[in-house]
């Protein structure tokens, strides 16, 4: 049986996710190698676990005969182009997780000109969009909360980090 369209696009955003926790985990490695710390490891389990089931919801929830948006899947994959600004921007310092050098600031370029965490504000859009592009907006309302509770833990835990207190 051929896949649907949001069955098609879930395996397509799961193959960008995993080559993006490939390169992370290879920076990850590289920048504690250089004396990186890392900070709020604690968390990353429930971070991980929340974007794992959105995806699994959309797939599993979302009947394949429906048809997307085409006005919001156009905006999800302008969001993807804002993920590879975001990763490009960090270049050597992206990662899924938080780790700081000791003596670096932390990145001023690219969308980070702009906001303090641009990251975060593309994926809390995406978790939203892409259910909503398939008139799924139980599935985005219930992961944007579930996201929102985990970057609320999330964001402190950097924002502590690069003040240095942790």
């Amino acid at each position: 049986m051929p896949l649907g369209w949001p069955q098609a696009i879930v395996l397509l955003v799961a193959l960008q996710r995993l080559g993006e926790l490939i390169l992370a985990r290879r920076n990850t490695r590289r920048l504690k190698g250089a004396g990186g710390i890392e900070h709020g490891a604690a968390h990353y389990p429930a971070i991980v676990l929340v974007h794992g089931a959105w995806l699994v919801s959309i797939f599993v929830l979302i009947p394949g005969q429906t048809a997307p948006d085409p006005w919001l899947l156009a905006l999800f994959l302008g969001l993807q182009g804002a993920r590879v600004w975001v990763i490009v921007s960090l270049g050597g310092r992206w990662t899924t997780r938080i780790v700081t050098l000791p003596g670096q600031d932390p990145v001023r370029r690219g969308p980070y000109r702009f906001l303090r965490h641009p990251n975060y504000t593309i994926v809390a859009l995406e978790i939203a969009v892409l259910p909503l592009a398939f008139g799924a907006w139980e599935i985005a309302l219930a992961f944007s909360l579930m996201n929102a509770a985990v970057l609320w833990v999330r964001i402190r835990a950097e924002n502590a980090a690069w003040a240095g207190e942790n």
